[in-house]
């Protein structure tokens, strides 16, 4: 299979332009570059398709560049329907230098990260309007979907040209680093035809681009968002655990698509695992495949099995197999309270809030609905103190097979 069929074959193309590009993307030795916008000082796993994609290109022979926005992050690409919170340009520039070492890191060190801001801090307003803002129409401005959406409820000057930004960036990268090729998602389509035509018109150049198509849950939502909660790629702000949790619960309906998008299997492989999982679904062996492929690709083999310890303790109720460090990753996000030690189980998990009343605590515990650190417990008398802790702190409460509470002791 030649390497468009590939890109294709995995769901990864929905807009292109440049009538050779299926023959640029199989000769796979030019220079392109995609973009961020340092909006925080890590990348969350929304920004993954991009980065493997990006990765993928690398690995078939493609120079990756990637541009870190440190000018037009202080301005905010259009949201469809407010502006952006601006952020200030120490907040940015910090921001920059933390997503160069995080890419760097994912990426092997086989990519040049360059920041607009570098190239754009020096030209003033009436340079750019004059040797930029001359070549492309206002109306031609109007039309693309990205302004379009925000012209009913207003969309400001500062947002109106980021636009025109970014396509100077294209335009500068095609000079500067030999970049004939942009690729990005597919909400960034408007942006990326301002560049090719500044291109076309002001050199004289032929530049390519295409696009992926936005990765969706099987709820049609965003892939990555969860309740405004990012699930950053930085382990140290989102442990592996978190991110193998999130891969191992996709759906069986999208988790062959994310098999495609996110991991460097093989075809062949993909549908060997496929055919395994659909054998017997049960077992998840395509979602813990993913799962395991995307941390060792993020994080590294000893993450991603750190990940599945944690996982299987947490199955099997091993609790005491886990460090205390561990233990942390697999209580991150889950309800915790701060008693008084020595109290019994029927009170702790009433004054936590665990069960509702001493009734129903008696009876979770009578039917051996409650443990504690990985042991059931029968005793409506038994004491939840140190003695009986992990780390001589920490005590984990399950209830029933699933839900998971960390009950945690007051200093004295």
């Amino acid at each position: 299979m030649k390497f468009y069929d590939e890109l294709k074959w995995r769901g990864l193309i929905k807009d292109e332009a440049g009538e050779d590009i299926e023959k640029v993307i199989n000769e796979c030795n030019s220079t392109f570059y995609w973009g961020t916008d340092p909006t925080a000082d890590s990348l969350h796993i929304g920004h993954y398709s991009s980065l493997v994609t990006a990765k993928r290109l690398a690995k078939a022979g493609f120079k990756p560049v990637l541009l870190v926005g440190g000018a037009t992050g202080m301005i905010g690409d259009p949201r469809p329907t407010a502006e952006r919170e601006i952020i200030s340009k120490e907040v940015v520039l910090s921001n920059v230098e933390s997503i160069k070492k995080q890419v760097n890191e994912i990426l092997d060190s086989k990519v040049k990260v360059v920041n607009n801001y570098d190239w754009t801090k020096d030209i003033s307003i009436l340079d750019f309007l004059r040797d930029t803002g001359k070549y492309i129409n206002v109306n031609y401005m109007l039309a693309k979907d990205i302004i379009n959406r925000r012209l009913e409820t207003g969309i400001t000057f500062a947002e109106f040209t980021y636009t025109l930004l970014q396509g100077y960036d294209f335009m500068h990268l095609y000079e500067t680093e030999g970049v004939t090729m942009q690729v990005a998602g597919s909400d960034q389509w408007g942006n990326i035809t301002t560049g090719i035509e500044l291109i076309n018109k002001k050199l004289g150049k032929t530049a390519y681009a295409f696009t992926m198509p936005l990765i969706l849950d099987s709820n049609g939502k965003k892939f990555g968002k969860s309740e405004g909660n990012a699930l950053w790629l930085d382990k140290n702000k989102t442990s592996s655990y978190q991110i193998y949790q999130y891969f191992i619960n996709s759906s069986d309906e999208k988790v062959e698509e994310y098999l495609k998008v996110f991991t460097f299997l093989s075809k062949e492989e993909i549908e060997d695992v496929m055919k395994k999982h659909n054998a017997e679904p049960h077992l998840r062996i395509a979602q813990k495949t993913l799962a395991s492929e995307v941390i060792k690709d993020l994080h590294g083999k000893e993450e991603c099995e750190k990940a599945i310890k944690i996982t299987e303790a947490l199955f099997s109720g091993n609790i005491k197999e886990l460090s205390e460090d561990e233990l942390k990753d697999a209580m991150t996000g889950v309800d915790t309270y701060e008693i008084e030690e020595g109290k019994n189980i029927v009170d702790t998990l009433v004054e936590t809030g665990i069960l509702s009343s001493k009734r129903e605590a008696r009876e979770f515990i009578n039917n051996g609905s409650i443990s504690v650190n990985g042991d059931k417990i029968t005793d409506t008398e038994y004491l939840v103190n140190k003695e009986a802790s992990l780390y001589n702190k920490y005590i984990v409460v399950r209830r029933g097979k699933k839900k998971y509470y960390l009950v945690i002791f007051k200093e004295a």
